[in-house]
């Protein structure tokens, strides 16, 4: 009898790691999230309760899995200097106990403009902002992990579309207003430039055929997911036929109030250094992925958005 594979999501009550349970769950896998508050997702699975900031804690909750997603982020931006590599390697010390493959879901944070307009796996890794240098940090450190022994697979995503609301979207938190019917949406950038979206039931059903796989995966795996590439008029296109209004009108991202509230407020300071991701194109280009699955799970644009409104209370 073939033995049931065990993946640990750490940050399961985020929204790559919901909906990462629930498609590994599908795929038959038995699912542990480590928690400090555990949550009452997917039923079936095996909630424990710890912080990823104590080593202890990630150690016991790993004992025996094959897999840990690492999909815990800091909310809302802050304390990304003092939280994500210490965390990182809280996942590292326990995956290498059990004899774990450590999954990271990426961000287009770690490239700068010379890597622009499409990013490849191979696209070199010059962030722009702190966050950035952090989220390359975060790769080479993973990196090194493979090299001794502890497999690593990256899936890098553009900005979520999600059927929660976790707090942590340009979506539901920027572009409208979560718990309000919408009647605008404020795009951060030109309505000409595109912009890379990926919507979290994909992204996860996307890992979870992967590790399916995993056997064929490189040491250090890395693949892009393209996801939506969508302008500001279609963007808007895709709201209106998702709420069935088509007087939601377009309006323009009030960075003026950002750029006066940053000095005050982490989050918004945060915010502000992403800007230039609004300011050009930034596609990624998934051949590689698409050659490996042969084909990339992707919900009709419209779908997505009605559902991640649903989730937002705007519907």
């Amino acid at each position: 009898m073939k033995r049931m594979k065990t993946a640990l999501v750490v940050g399961a009550n985020g929204g790559v790691g919901g909906e990462t349970c629930m498609a590994l769950l599908r795929h038959g896998w038995h699912v542990r999230a480590l928690a400090r508050r555990p949550g009452h997702g997917a039923e079936g699975v095996e909630w424990v309760q710890g912080n990823a900031m104590l080593a202890a804690d990630v150690v016991r909750a790993a004992d025996g899995v094959d897999v840990i997603v690492h999909a815990v982020n800091p909310p809302g931006y802050r304390g990304w200097e003092t939280l994500v590599l210490p965390m990182l390697e809280n996942t590292i010390a326990a995956a290498k106990a059990a004899g774990a493959r450590i999954v990271l879901p990426g961000t287009i944070y770690n490239y700068g403009l010379d890597a622009f307009p499409v990013l490849t796996e191979a696209a070199p890794q010059h962030p722009v902002s702190r966050k950035g240098e952090l989220r390359v940090a975060m790769e080479q450190r993973l990196a090194q992990a493979a090299n001794e022994g502890t497999p690593v697979l990256i899936l890098r995503c553009g900005d979520f579309i999600s059927p929660r609301n976790t707090g942590n979207s340009w979506f539901t938190q920027g572009l409208v207003k979560a718990g309000a019917r919408v009647r605008a949406v404020n795009y951060p950038g030109p309505p000409e430039l595109g912009h890379a979206w990926a919507y979290l039931p994909d992204v996860a059903e996307t890992l979870a055929r992967l590790l399916d796989r995993a056997d064929e995966l490189e040491p250090f795996a890395s693949f892009h997911f393209g996801g939506y590439w969508l302008d500001g008029h279609q963007l808007l296109d895709a709201v209106r036929a998702a709420t069935g209004d088509a007087s939601v009108r377009a309006a323009r991202f009030p960075w003026w109030m950002v750029a006066l509230a940053q000095p005050f407020v982490e989050t918004l300071r945060e915010l502000w250094k992403m800007r230039y991701l609004w300011k050009s194109e930034a596609r990624l280009e998934e051949a590689k992925l698409r050659g490996f699955l042969g084909e990339v799970p992707r919900t009709p644009v419209v779908e997505a958005v009605r559902s991640a409104l649903v989730g937002a209370g705007c519907l």
